[in-house]
This record gives structure tokens, C-alpha cells and sequence, in this order.
């Protein structure tokens, strides 16, 4: 197409000589009109591929780090546990059934309001959503240093891109066609694309960043999966923590981060393990995750209260975030990191399952008494 493009530049001066010499120009006009056919339809062509190059690129996800274990999530690692399930001498109720003795929860009116796997917490159940919300923010900006955020629940489909959920994850989002709108699934999109577009001064990095978001998953696909209780519904709260990092330190920042979600589970008392993820469990973005799954006793399960990753440079290229690591230097792409600080309905399953009485209450971590006011969730 090039070599046809210069071709065309050649006979146009060679028909304004020979206009100028006044000599028939019309032989040559006419093939100059099929070559410049030919030029348009090559051009079509061509941007039909790199429209399909394009489709195909931005599916490719990121490249694990060359630390993370090789294979499907039989090879995830476990790296370290805290804590033990508490010693007791009764047998233990699930926490469906407590919050529902408590009258903590209402599963059944909130699935009346919105169908299933959604619920509405009351009373007292209600009362420790916030507290627990922010105790996690408290944690978070007075002790770590990070700066609170309240962003919009909803977001554009470009800035779901920048943090790669879409194109891949658009069934598992609630969507409002009028607007082409999306309801988040987690703060980590808004908040990370709260830079997008913009280069940073070096000298404000890291720039760390918390939030408290509801969040909204379809889950499509998990039919079967356990969906009794809190484990998996449809709209729960979550407190996030957002890094941008120079590239040079973000491994070290992504410890932090772990260190700084684990703390949370610490200081509520609640019994972890932290998962290094195989490469074929990671998410499409991430290039190295640490799962952590709290205990709960009632169900003898483990369940993941977080994920905290690094994501290199991924992000920071979709959503075009950069920095200038002095004045004058030519920007470069930051690192950006994010992690759960924590997710509220399984750390909740785990509080009252591992606090419950042999009575049917359940105690209330030291922590969380200030913000809730009691030492016992009773009915």
C-alpha cells in the first residue's frame, strides 16, 4: 500500500507537468483513479486487521512474575498461617444460622427485595457492616498512612478497561444500558483510574489509597457453588487499598500491602492463611497474587477475605498513567497494586463463627467495641 501511495504522489506531479505543458493528462488520470481505488481498498483491508490485532491484544493477559509457581491452582502455595481455630466444647452453628437466631440478617425479605443471593442486614448485623467498615479505614489512613477515597458506584466501560476487567468479565457485570454504565465490582476500578490519563510527579510516589465501596457481581457461571449465607451474593461491602509505586519498588510494596491486610485479620483475632496464586489462578491483570482465607469454624471451611496484587505496568498502560521520575525526564508507566483491607461478608462469617457461645451469641472482638458499643451480640 505504501509503495502505491508513493506511486500516486509520482504520476499526480507528472500530470501537473504535463497540464503545464499542456499535453493530454487523460490516460494517465484514469489509472491514476483505479491505482487510487485500489489504495482505498487496501486501506480498508488493513484496518480491518489491525481492528482484529487489536481484539486479540487486548485479551492477552499480564505475564506472571518469574516468582510465581508454574501451573493451575493445584500448584498454589501456601506460604504462612496465623492464629488457631479456637478450642471449644460444643459443636459449632454455621453463621447463617446465628445471624438468622441473632436477627442480625434478612435473608429472605432481601431476597424478596432483589432475588436470591442478595440480603439486608438489621439491627445490630447492620451496625457491625460499619464498624467494621471503619475500623478497616481507621487501620488504614491513621496507621499506614494511606488517604481515604468515596468514588462513584458507578463507572464508563473505558475505565473498567484500565483496570482489565473488560472485555473479559462484561457478563459477570450489572450494566445500564441507557448510559453504557457499569456498576463497579470493586473500588479498585474507580480508584486506580482516578490517575488515568495523568502523569505524576516521582516525588509524590507511592500514592496509597483507601476506600470503602459496595461492590456488584453477577458471579455468571458459579451456579452450584456454595450460596447458602454470605459466601457468595450479589452486592456486599468491601474496604479496598489502591498503590501507584515506582517500578523499582513495587515487590516491596506489595509485601506491605499483604502485611497491612493481614493486620486487619490480626487485630479482630481471626485465624489465616496467605496463598501464593500459580500462575494459571492469577487474574488477568495481576503478574503476582497473595490469596488470604480466614477460617471459620461453623462451616470448617477456608475463605478468601482478600487478594493482593501487583500489576506492574499492565493497568497503568490501558488506563495511560505515568510519571516523571524527576523534572524533565521523559514519563514512564507506574506500577500500580491493590488489595482487599478486607472483604466484609466472609470476614463477617468468620467473626461469628469463631465467637459464638455455646449460648447461640457471639463475643465481640476488643477492636470493634468502641464502634459497636456492646461486648456480646445477642438477640
Amino acid at each position: 500500500m505504501e509503495a502505491g501511495r508513493a506511486e500516486q504522489n509520482r504520476v499526480t506531479q507528472k500530470v501537473a507537468e504535463m497540464k503545464k505543458a499542456k499535453q493530454d493528462a487523460g490516460e494517465i488520470i484514469a489509472e491514476m483513479k483505479a491505482l487510487s481505488d485500489r489504495i482505498k481498498g487496501w486501506d480498508e483491508e488493513l484496518r480491518a486487521v489491525e481492528a482484529r490485532i487489536y481484539e486479540i491484544q487486548i485479551r492477552i493477559p499480564n505475564i506472571a512474575h518469574a516468582s510465581v509457581p508454574k501451573g493451575d491452582p493445584s500448584h498454589n502455595l501456601q506460604i504462612k498461617s496465623w492464629g488457631d481455630p479456637p478450642k471449644i466444647d460444643f459443636q459449632p452453628l454455621p453463621h447463617y444460622e446465628l445471624a438468622e437466631r441473632l436477627g442480625l440478617v434478612d435473608f429472605s425479605r432481601g431476597a424478596n427485595l432483589a432475588g436470591s443471593s442478595f440480603v439486608s442486614y438489621r439491627g445490630l448485623g447492620a451496625k457491625l457492616e460499619r464498624a467494621l467498615i471503619n475500623f478497616m479505614i481507621d487501620v488504614h489512613v491513621e496507621k499506614h498512612g494511606y488517604t481515604e477515597i468515596f468514588p462513584p458506584f458507578v463507572v464508563k466501560r473505558e475505565v473498567l478497561f484500565g483496570t482489565g476487567q473488560l472485555p473479559k468479565l462484561e457478563e459477570d457485570m450489572y450494566h445500564i444500558p441507557q448510559d453504557d454504565l457499569f456498576l463497579i465490582p470493586t473500588a479498585e476500578v474507580p480508584v486506580t483510574n482516578l490517575h488515568r490519563g495523568e502523569v505524576l510527579d516521582g516525588e509524590e510516589l507511592p500514592i496509597r489509597y483507601t476506600a470503602y465501596t459496595p461492590c456488584f457481581r453477577r458471579e455468571a457461571g458459579t451456579y452450584g457453588k456454595e450460596t447458602r449465607g454470605l459466601v457468595r451474593i450479589h452486592q456486599f461491602n468491601k474496604v479496598e487499598m489502591v498503590k501507584f509505586v515506582k517500578p523499582e519498588s513495587s515487590y516491596e510494596e506489595l509485601e506491605s500491602l499483604l502485611a497491612e491486610a493481614e493486620e486487619i485479620l490480626q487485630l479482630l483475632g481471626l485465624p489465616y492463611r496467605v496463598i501464593l496464586l500459580a500462575s494459571g489462578d492469577l487474574s488477568f491483570s495481576a503478574a503476582k497474587c497473595y490469596d488470604i482465607e480466614v477460617y471459620a469454624q461453623g462451616m470448617d471451611k477456608w475463605l478468601e477475605v482478600s487478594s493482593c496484587s501487583n500489576f506492574e505496568d499492565f493497568q497503568a498502560r490501558r488506563a495511560n498513567i505515568r510519571f516523571r521520575a524527576f523534572k524533565g525526564a521523559k514519563p514512564e508507566f507506574v506500577h500500580t497494586l491493590n488489595g482487599s483491607g478486607l472483604a466484609l461478608p466472609r470476614t463477617v462469617i468468620a467473626l461469628l463463627e469463631n465467637y459464638q457461645t455455646d449460648e447461640g451469641n457471639v463475643i465481640v472482638p476488643p477492636v470493634l467495641r468502641p464502634y459497636l458499643g456492646v461486648d456480646l451480640l445477642t438477640r
